[in-house]
């Protein structure tokens, strides 16, 4: 490891960690709002509730980010992460909502499988954010979200399927394909959260 005489602002590498763990209990907070039919309003609620609490850790990372001499890597790398953290947060919360406000009742089972990815995908986040600061074992972690954002995928061109083949109302159709396209966005956010793990990685290597 080279030797730095100005010491790297270290205190990025918590807020990340924290961020992660808030998306941990946010899809397990979800993850019962898509079962729960009598439950949802409470905990579309903890999920706004969560989604502040990573608005808070998003702009600590910015203000931090504004106010350090020498950050631990490159200052757009830093944004960007922070940035796709907050996107996955915000695709969450906005897919609760729009349950919500639609009057949604049972929910297709693809949605749930949905969810479970998104719990799979924030748990080896938070587990893997943690090792940015020795730069060790993150290949494994962008290896694994890329699988499951693949798997995300099929399972959404699954599930529009299952709304065109004449099974549910037009306007129920839409209102669940707005619930889907924020699910799917989901993935899709966490996936840019490991493209730029890994940039920092190879750029660090």
């Amino acid at each position: 490891m080279a030797f730095r005489l100005t010491p790297r602002d270290s205190s990025f590498y918590d807020m990340f960690t924290a961020s992660a763990e808030n998306l941990v209990q946010a899809t397990d907070v979800l993850s019962v709002f898509v079962h729960e039919h009598t439950r949802r309003d409470e905990l579309a609620t903890k999920l706004r509730d969560l989604e502040h609490a990573g608005d808070q850790l998003t702009h600590a990372v910015f203000r931090q980010l504004n106010s350090s001499f020498v950050t631990p890597f490159d200052r757009e790398d830093i944004y960007n992460l922070a940035s796709d953290l907050d996107d996955v947060m915000d695709c969450i919360e906005a897919a609760a909502d729009l349950v919500v406000l639609t009057g949604l009742g049972t929910l297709p089972a693809e949605m749930g499988q949905q969810v479970a990815l998104l719990q799979r995908c924030a748990t080896v986040t938070a587990e893997s954010l943690p090792r940015l600061r020795v730069m060790k074992g993150l290949d494994e972690y962008w290896i694994e979200v890329n699988r499951l954002e693949n798997e995300a995928d099929k399972l959404y061109r699954r599930l529009l399927s299952r709304l065109y083949s004449g099974q549910f109302e037009a306007l129920e159709i839409l209102k669940l394909k707005e619930v889907a396209d924020q699910l799917e966005e989901a993935a899709d956010a966490f996936e840019h959260v490991a493209n730029v793990v890994e940039t920092i990685s190879v750029k660090e290597s």
